[in-house]
């Protein structure tokens, strides 16, 4: 179905993603807002095959020559479409049949879902955070105050025993009221609000990786994937350094415990610079982009939506404390931690944002 001009031109100033689809299911235009989508120009894509630009896990074709055959319309909605790059984007997808001289065409409009998707779940992830601090805080306030009496009473009674015998038991109890005391701290994370400055994110990393090797003693291979145009951030390297220390420990242990014999225990930290990033409900310009991706076993399904709350830990020795505080650090610094998980692949991405430190 060719396309006067002045409909061409409407097309074209869309921000709506939009196909022609002849009846042969070949693809005869698709605007600039489904170029940009697509990864795909309209001269290269002109006269192929639909198939060619992407495809789903049901039979695409087959719904196509429905709506051809009996002239319907449909709509689905969160459609996971695997491009010709191998990429994949979820999108609402809508066919209109158009008929013309008897000729049944398709247009096929797609609203992109990915970034839509992205501000929900970091909401979610962000909100979970600010809920389970300010839980945190209140317990710490009810917990602190007793234990600071307990202890005061401890040393108290120590004093008036006469028997040195009796002072290992109020040695044990000042020693449990301290232990526990560290405990709360360290459930509410830094205790001090950072010193930013402006740090080279690769000294962080090789700071941290120096750590990593001296503790795996060569057990763990760790390869370095830097981008070195990426530039200074604006943070406090101490806390950066404990936030990447903690999740890349994380990834150590994992390792350690749950690779088979015949693995090779690998480490991947890479670094990007990625532009027009959402992270929350703020949209940044540049963000610096720190992958930590490791060839373990994987974080268990029912543990992937809690991994970043405190107390949250998928072994048994675990405090679930150390993502916990590596994201209220990152918070801190305006960015947030994501992870994606699969058995062989499982990769941590700390976002910062880069505009700051302009």
């Amino acid at each position: 179905m060719p396309l006067n001009n002045i409909y061409h031109q409407i097309l074209d100033n869309l921000k709506t993603a939009i196909l022609l689809v002849e009846p042969n299911l070949t693809v005869s235009y698709i605007n600039p807002a489904a170029e940009s989508l697509l990864a795909v120009s309209d001269q290269r894509i002109h006269g192929e095959a639909i198939t060619k630009l992407f495809h789903e896990q049901e039979d695409t074709l087959v719904k196509l020559l429905d709506a051809i055959n009996n002239c319907e319309a449909y709509t689905k909605r969160e459609t996971v479409l695997t491009l010709r790059s191998g990429t994949e984007i979820t999108v609402d997808y809508a066919v209109t049949p158009v008929t013309e001289n008897r000729r049944t065409s398709l247009i096929i409009e797609l609203q992109p879902l990915d970034r839509l998707i992205r501000i929900s779940r970091e909401e979610g992830l962000l909100s979970s955070q600010q809920n389970s601090q300010a839980l945190i805080r209140g317990i710490a306030h009810e917990v602190k105050n007793p234990l600071g009496g307990l202890r005061g009473a401890a040393q108290l009674l120590a004093r008036e025993l006469n028997d040195p015998k009796l002072h290992d038991y109020t040695n044990i109890i000042i020693d449990e009221a301290d232990r526990l005391r560290n405990l709360v701290d360290t459930m509410l994370g830094p205790h001090r609000a950072p010193e930013k400055q402006k740090t080279n994110i690769h000294e962080v990393l090789e700071r941290v990786r120096q750590l990593v090797e001296a503790e795996s003693d060569g057990s763990i291979r760790i390869i370095r994937d830097y981008d070195p145009s990426i530039p200074d951030i604006l943070g406090d390297r101490e806390q950066l350094i404990q936030a990447f220390l903690n999740v890349i420990r994380n990834a150590q242990q994992a390792l350690r415990q749950d690779s088979p014999s015949d693995s090779d225990p690998t480490i991947v930290l890479r670094t990007r610079t990625l532009r027009q990033l959402t992270i929350g409900t703020h949209r940044h310009r540049l963000v610096c982009s720190v992958d930590i991706v490791d060839n373990g076993p994987g974080i268990p399904a029912d543990l992937r939506a809690s991994i970043f709350l405190p107390m949250v830990s998928g072994r048994a020795e675990g405090t679930g404390l150390g993502l916990s505080i590596a994201q209220s650090i990152l918070n801190q610094h305006n960015g947030l931690i994501e992870c994606r998980s699969e058995p062989g692949n499982t990769v941590f991405s700390l976002h910062i944002p880069l505009e700051h430190a302009s």
